[in-house]
């Protein structure tokens, strides 16, 4: 892609309405624009981000074996009120009347919808486990939107909801989604801890929240230090047992701010005693019959008897990782995106526009990427190298190339890695291939 016919519109200034480093460099960086308070568009490079997350979120969706489905934005307030929770859930609902006077909503959540949609078409325990997942835009009228896409009104969430004939199933299907969890944001190069976490309006008696630490998390967090170093548990067997993937995470102390015990985490050592920060990232539930049992969602089980099924709900935030992930890798400069979720991966610096050297070189370099699928942006306008450099820190891209005529009379290019900031000068086509290389380690390719 030419910078020169992409949308990307800059800002060279700090916007005043933005409190935290996310929101600051989404603005700046030109990802999204402001409609409303806590309402986005998604400009063409902050789609591109989130569409790489929404590809990770569903590829691991799919490796534990969850079914994709849609369910729509706007649901009917009998539903809820079937469940019990149309009273109860709060302001936070926005609630809607269409022409014929019937109440509607605008959907912060689905248990309801997914409990009908099972009980319509599933009669037997022989149909279970299942589990189904949507991606979809949600709508929460929160009293103070703040920090960008971190707490908006309107955001994309990833829900799934298994069902399962009893307890102990449904625990497996917990385990199941706690494994895929772990290896979903490891891909997106987090470290997300899973935390005890309260239950809240989804109800329940089990639930973790998935947290990665940074300094402007919105809430307080609590955790035994070797759970920083565990790493992902990467191909497992989905239909094995998962249960030490789950303890050895489990037994180490690790709670949110409304489930912690100072006393049980004073009795950590003080060097493995971690308080800090955290940003939520994702949430699962157990809540057993909870919405399944009021809704009639029920199986006949093997001696004809009719069972209320065991379900499970399990989301992650698809448009707040993005937010999420650039509070935990940016820098004085800009974002710093893992190779995983950039939306290129590459940025060509193309310093001569117009010299037949330099975009020989150019053109070479876009051919060899994009024959390996490596997406890059070519900065082919007629800014100075000093605003181009800026502007690829900014963005974030993980590797930029420079390409001016000096280099390209010899046949040399420059490459910088973004993270480390380390620079290296190499032919041309071993820059490439150097690059292609690392970014087939880091699975992006």
């Amino acid at each position: 892609m030419k910078l020169s016919q992409y949308f990307l519109p800059l800002l060279k200034e700090d916007p005043k309405e933005a409190q935290i480093a996310s929101h600051r460099l989404m603005l700046r960086a030109g990802m999204i624009r402001q409609e409303s308070a806590g309402i986005y568009s998604w400009l063409p490079l902050g789609l591109a981000v989130l569409q790489n997350i929404e590809r990770i979120v569903r590829d691991e969706q799919e490796r534990a074996g969850a079914v994709a489905l849609l369910m729509p934005t706007i649901q009917s307030a009998d539903l809820w009120r079937e469940s019990g929770r149309y009273d109860d859930y709060g302001k936070e609902m926005l609630r809607i009347t269409d022409r014929h006077e019937r109440e509607m909503l605008f959907g912060p959540t689905n248990e309801e919808m997914i409990t009908a949609i099972f009980k319509n078409f599933v009669r037997s325990y022989k149909a279970l486990p299942l589990n189904l997942y949507h991606i979809q835009w949600k709508f929460r009228d929160e009293v103070r939107p703040r920090f960008g896409v971190m707490r908006g009104r309107e955001f994309l969430m990833k829900d799934a909801y298994s069902f399962d004939v009893d307890e102990a199933a449904a625990r497996r299907a917990y385990q199941r989604m706690f494994v895929a969890y772990l290896n979903t944001f490891a891909r997106m190069g987090l470290k997300a801890i899973a935390m005890q976490a309260d239950t809240g309006p989804i109800g329940g008696d089990l639930s973790h929240e998935f947290i990665i630490l940074a300094e402007t998390g919105e809430s307080q967090v609590y955790c035994h230090r070797d759970l920083l170093d565990m790493p992902a548990p990467g191909d497992v067997d989905f239909h094995g047992d998962l249960s030490t993937h789950v303890q050895e995470r489990t037994s180490l102390y690790a709670a949110t701010e409304e489930k912690h015990s100072e006393a049980e985490f004073l009795k950590l050592p003080e060097d493995k005693r971690i308080s800090a920060r955290g940003i939520e990232v994702g949430h699962i539930f157990y809540f057993g019959e909870k919405y399944s049992a009021p809704m009639g969602a029920s199986v006949t089980m093997a001696d004809g008897q009719l069972r209320p099924v065991h379900m499970g709900s399990y989301g992650i935030g698809v448009s707040r990782l993005v937010g999420a992930i650039i509070e935990a890798c940016h820098d004085d400069a800009g974002i710093i995106w893992p190779e995983t979720v950039a939306p290129f991966h590459v940025g060509i610096v193309h310093l001569r526009p117009g010299d037949s050297a330099c975009d020989a070189a150019v053109a070479k370099l876009e051919a060899l990427f994009t024959a390996r699928r490596v997406k890059y942006l070519t900065d082919d306008t007629d800014e100075r190298g000093g605003a181009k450099f800026a502007c690829m820190d900014l963005i974030g891209l993980p590797y930029a190339v420079t390409v001016g005529p000096k280099g390209a009379a010899s046949g040399m290019i420059e490459i910088k890695h973004r993270k480390t900031g380390e620079k290296k000068e190499m032919p041309l086509v071993d820059g490439a291939n150097f690059i292609i290389h690392a970014l087939s380690e880091a699975g992006a390719i």
